[in-house]
């Protein structure tokens, strides 16, 4: 029998091991986890709420992401704690899934200072970086920074810019950012670096009479909405404006048509 000749196909590249996360003790009842990437910071983050849920976790007051780790604040014993901290890194933890839980839907216009230079970076017309990050669905990572900031993950790599060189001394409430992977909207006038793509003039983010006041929490599904604006398709484009004809594999997650911090 004969035998194909030429080289074998080459192996496909194994998939590289997550590094296990790092238990460290924050006090006598407290545990901070570090975690190698976002992607996992988001999952293990995830799968504490579930088990709590469940009835599995033994009982902490707090659990707060961060960019890269998650804080469990006050078990009820330190003997709780210290054994949580022996399972942890064993864990099989599953990859982040869809929530089912109903999106928060923020109205925006796309009239950010920032808009074009953002569209330089991608490559874009102004017109299509407000498509794009409109059809995105996102995530809301961690809070931080100011009451009611929501770091919101969900764009692909190529889509990450960098923050502004010089940071404005007073971005308005109600701005819409961009910094590296995150998308953000200023709860409060402040001081911020962000790339400044658009406004979302009808949402209040913090509000000490609602309850609960931060209307973004970690893990919630969060989409933008183009208001309608004169001056064009998502209030950044004037009327008549050619249409952008930049090849584009795909819309999924992170906005593309293909099926696929510090401010």
């Amino acid at each position: 029998m004969n035998t194909p000749s030429g080289p074998a196909a080459a192996a496909p590249a194994p998939t590289p091991t997550p590094a296990p996360p790092v238990v460290r003790p924050v006090g006598s009842r407290g545990l901070l986890v570090e975690l190698a990437t976002a992607e996992q910071t988001e999952a293990l983050h995830a799968e504490l709420l579930r088990r709590r849920a469940d009835g599995t976790l033994p009982p902490v007051r707090e659990i707060v992401p961060g960019a890269r780790t998650v804080l469990l604040d006050e078990f009820a014993t330190s003997g709780a704690a210290r054994r949580l901290a022996a399972q942890l890194p064993g864990w099989q933890v599953p990859p982040l899934t869809g929530n089912s839980a109903e999106a928060v839907e923020i109205p925006v216009r796309y009239d950010g200072p920032d808009l074009a230079d953002v569209a330089a970076l991608w490559g874009v017309a102004p017109h299509e970086v407000a498509r794009r990050h409109a059809a995105t669905e996102f995530r809301v990572a961690f809070c931080g920074f100011a009451p009611g900031f929501g770091y919101l993950t969900g764009l692909a790599e190529r889509y990450h810019v960098p923050r502004r060189a010089t940071p404005r001394t007073k971005v308005p409430a109600g701005a819409v950012g961009l910094a590296g992977g995150y998308t953000g909207v200023y709860p409060r006038s402040s001081p911020g670096g962000w790339q400044l793509i658009g406004t979302a003039p009808e949402t209040v983010l913090w509000d000490t009479d609602r309850t609960p006041a931060a209307l973004l929490a970690p893990g919630t599904r969060v989409r933008f909405v183009p208001l309608d604006a004169p001056g064009g398709a998502f209030g950044c484009t004037p009327a008549g404006a050619p249409a952008d004809t930049t090849a584009d594999p795909g819309l999924g997650r992170d906005g593309s048509r293909s099926a696929q911090e510090r401010s």
